[in-house]
C-alpha cells in the first residue's frame, strides 16, 4: 500500500486585500490550494488576477487577512514570528521574474546572500554557493558582476541562490517570462530535474507549454482559484 498523501503546502479560504487610492482591493477571495510533498503545480491566468500575490502570502512574505496558511501540516498563523522565519529560511525557496540580484556584486555573492541570516562558515557558504552555481551551469561566471550577465544567466543565479540552500518548496513567478526560448527552456529542464528529485515546485506561469511539466494545474482569475 502507497504512504499517506502529504500536503507540502495547503491554503484553505485565503483573502488578502489592500488599500489603494480608490479603495480597498480584494486580490485573493477565498483562494484553496494544496500541493503535495514532490508535486509541481503550475498556476497560469491574465496579468492581475492575484497570482504574484498568493505566491507571497504562500511563501509567508505576506499575512493572509483571513483563511489559513499550512506549511508540512502547521498553520502558520499560530506560529510566532521566529518559526515562521525559521520556515522561510530553511523550508521554502523563492524565485522572481525580475531576479532581485545586486547588480555590482558578483554571481557567488548574490547566491551567498540566501544564507545572510544563517551562523553558518563563511568557507561552507562559498563552497555551496559555488556548488549551486555549478548546478546552473554557470561555474565559469562565479566572479562576474550580475549587471555584465545575460538575462538568462542572471535567472540562472536567481535560481542558484534558491537552491544553495536547497527548499523544500521553491515558488517561482514568471521565471522565464522575460527570457529567450533557449534560456526558459534550460531554466525548465532544470525544474523538472529538481521536480524528479523530491522538491515540491509551484510555478507562475503565462507560457502555456510548461503547464506539462506539472502534476496539477490551476487557472486564477479576479483573485479566485480554480482547477484547470
Amino acid at each position: 500500500m502507497g504512504g499517506e498523501r502529504q500536503d507540502r503546502l495547503r491554503l484553505d479560504a485565503v483573502r488578502k486585500s489592500f488599500r489603494a487610492a480608490a479603495g480597498t482591493v480584494e486580490v485573493l477571495r477565498g483562494v484553496s490550494l494544496s500541493l503535495g510533498a514532490g508535486e509541481f503545480g503550475v498556476i497560469t491566468g491574465p496579468s492581475g488576477s492575484g497570482k504574484t500575490t498568493l505566491l507571497m502570502v504562500a511563501g509567508l512574505l505576506q499575512p493572509a487577512d483571513a483563511g489559513g496558511v499550512w506549511f508540512d501540516g502547521r498553520e502558520t498563523s499560530a506560529l510566532g514570528e521566529g518559526e515562521v522565519a525559521d520556515i522561510r529560511k530553511h523550508g521554502v525557496g523563492m524565485v522572481f521574474q525580475k531576479f532581485c540580484l545586486m547588480p555590482h556584486r558578483s554571481a557567488l555573492d548574490n547566491v551567498a546572500f540566501r544564507f545572510r541570516y544563517l551562523a553558518q562558515d563563511p568557507r561552507e557558504v562559498r563552497t555551496l554557493s559555488a556548488a549551486a552555481l555549478d548546478r546552473v551551469g554557470l561555474a565559469d561566471k562565479a566572479q562576474q558582476a550580475a549587471r555584465l550577465l545575460s538575462a538568462g544567466e542572471m535567472q540562472r543565479v536567481a535560481i542558484a541562490r534558491a537552491l544553495a540552500r536547497p527548499p523544500k518548496l521553491l515558488l517561482a513567478d514568471e521565471p522565464t517570462g522575460n527570457l529567450d526560448p533557449e534560456s526558459a527552456g534550460r531554466i525548465m529542464d532544470l525544474f523538472r530535474e529538481l521536480n524528479r528529485e523530491g522538491m515540491s515546485i509551484l510555478l507562475v506561469t503565462h507560457n502555456p507549454e510548461w503547464v506539462a511539466a506539472g502534476t496539477a494545474h490551476w487557472t486564477m482569475r479576479d483573485g479566485r482559484l480554480a482547477p484547470a
